[in-house]
């Protein structure tokens, strides 16, 4: 009788372990709660914002340079840390990442198991990315159709790169800096203290937190960054893009872009190439409804101020600061050395049609922020392009995509784009010495 009993425990002992195992599982998102939109308000004597989240960010979405151990590595360093230190923070990784890395992550990680960008655009409240500049326009892609763009954290693993703000070094300052945005300097006390009505609970916005069990910001060690301070953010500006025929010969289609259901936002660019065709295209250019000309060159560019020091550089584009609310206008290699590039404002709509009678070839490339789109445009086509709306509300800025910054300079107020100007593309830099 007692060997029987005892072996019982040790029956039960063992499925006890086996069944509280949860190493190594991939889990959907749609069992995460649903997002946490911060605020982006400005300050005082700087023309970055400050980032203000409503409660602590729980879902946070890891997106990696694809084919590099070194990222890899970096992403998994970050995940243990944010799992180690942030116990209320899941964790999401890209189908392939997923799939890849999960093994060697010793927690539960969630993945998107359908392309549905609704799903991610309801669920992420801030993206992290380990690459260079391509990795942080795939980032942005994910969210091409939402509007409200989650802040992304970027880590420079890459080689040449205008918009990657940290060194993975930094990474437990940079991420701390985002998660405590919006901790005041007494956030500790009255999150533990709380409203006493709650049954031994802090209310906070209508959410119950546990006061024998801190969570959020109330289980985190260390100094609040105070009401005053917060991570800094840059929105960038994004275009509006919609792709259709033509209603008439001789005017753009009227359409607008901001209501067209099939309209995708791009960070950097959107571009219209001849591919392999080996004759110019025939491109005529509307602004704001009015003909402008009719070019003949390889292709055209159409920027934002991001994507003004990508392909738009290269091909004798104007650089623009981030800040400044505009779009440019780039041919590739026109055939008039007359046609130079063009700044406009945001807010004024250009179309690109491809000439039915004129082009030789039937169809051309499209790209939008470096990715090829499976279908190209037809002779008889048009591209719309408007600059999204950054409007201004009464809880701050919305639209664009933020983008956190690494503020430096002595007094703490440079937002880096001049010096990464000079030691990237280094100005006047005399030839033949060595950087």
């Amino acid at each position: 009788m007692h060997a029987f009993v005892s072996r019982q425990s040790v029956v039960h002992s063992y499925r006890a372990f086996s069944t509280s195992a949860r190493r190594w599982e991939i889990a959907t998102l749609t069992s995460l709660p649903d997002r946490r939109c911060p605020s982006y308000l400005e300050t005082p004597h700087n023309d970055l914002l400050s980032l203000r989240w409503p409660l602590p960010p729980r879902n946070v979405l890891l997106v990696q340079k694809r084919n590099t151990p070194a990222a890899s590595e970096a992403l998994r360093t970050f995940a243990c840390h944010v799992h180690d230190t942030y116990p209320d923070i899941h964790i999401l990784l890209e189908p392939d990442t997923a799939s890849e890395l999960h093994q060697s992550i010793p927690f539960p990680v969630h993945t998107n198991a359908t392309p549905n960008e609704e799903d991610l655009a309801n669920k992420i409240d801030l993206t992290a990315t380990f690459g260079g500049d391509g990795t942080i326009l795939r980032a942005s892609s994910l969210f091409s159709k939402a509007a409200n763009v989650p802040p992304i954290l970027s880590f420079s693993m890459g080689t040449l790169g205008f918009l990657g703000e940290w060194k993975f070094g930094e990474f437990k300052r940079a991420f701390r800096e985002v998660y405590m945005a919006g901790a005041g300097a007494g956030e500790r006390s009255r999150i533990l203290e709380g409203d006493q009505s709650t049954d031994g609970a802090a209310a906070k916005d209508g959410v119950i937190l546990s006061r024998a069990s801190p969570t959020g910001w109330s289980s985190v060690r260390g100094k609040n960054l105070g009401a005053t301070r917060g991570a800094r953010v840059l929105l960038r500006n994004r275009l509006k893009v919609a792709v259709g025929t033509s209603d008439s010969e001789s005017t753009p289609s009227t359409h607008p872009v901001n209501h067209s259901p099939s309209a995708i936002h791009a960070m950097n660019e959107i571009i219209i190439h001849r591919g392999a065709t080996p004759h110019l295209v025939h491109i005529a250019i509307f602004i704001g409804g009015r003909f402008l000309t009719e070019a003949v060159a390889d292709g055209m560019i159409i920027s934002t101020p991001t994507g003004s020091t990508a392909y738009s550089l290269s091909s004798g584009g104007s650089i623009i600061h981030p800040l400044v609310d505009s779009l440019c206008l780039t041919p590739i290699c026109p055939r008039s050395l007359s046609f130079r590039p063009l700044v406009l404002p945001a807010s004024t709509p250009v179309t690109l049609r491809l000439s039915e009678e004129t082009n030789r070839g039937r169809e051309v490339e499209v790209s939008i922020d470096g990715v090829r789109q499976k279908q190209g445009l037809k002779v008889g086509g048009e591209i719309r392009v408007v600059g999204e709306e950054i409007l201004r509300g009464s809880e701050g800025w919305i639209g664009g995509v933020p983008c956190i910054m690494r503020e430096g300079g002595a007094k703490g107020d440079d937002d880096g784009w001049v010096g990464g100007l000079n030691g990237l593309l280094k100005f006047n830099f005399p030839f033949g010495e060595e950087g």
